[in-house]
């Protein structure tokens, strides 16, 4: 199983806060959240994040009936997630 961490995050508009993630990154690689979502439902792949020099786990979840990733809950009040830069 690969276990990769999370490292920047492309939206489909990264001003708006609720906006929908659409691709995330980490050293030399790139995957659409659908991709991400499949990898960890299939236990393929496990994601994360490292917020404060801690790890936190990478997690899909489900909000009107959309599957969506987000980060496991932690002593951090920011998003995890949205919060990492932009991939290039």
């Amino acid at each position: 199983m690969a276990d990769l961490q999370i490292t920047c995050i492309n939206k489909t508009d990264r001003t708006s806060p609720y906006e929908r993630i659409r691709q995330v990154g980490g050293s030399r690689w790139r995957k659409s959240t659908d991709e991400v979502i499949g990898l960890i439902e299939s236990g393929a792949s496990s994601f994360w994040v490292s917020v404060g020099g801690n790890r936190t786990t990478v997690v899909v979840d489900v909000r009107d009936g959309r599957k969506f990733i987000r980060t496991t809950a932690d002593d951090h009040r920011q998003n995890n997630l949205l919060s990492l830069p932009e991939c290039t």
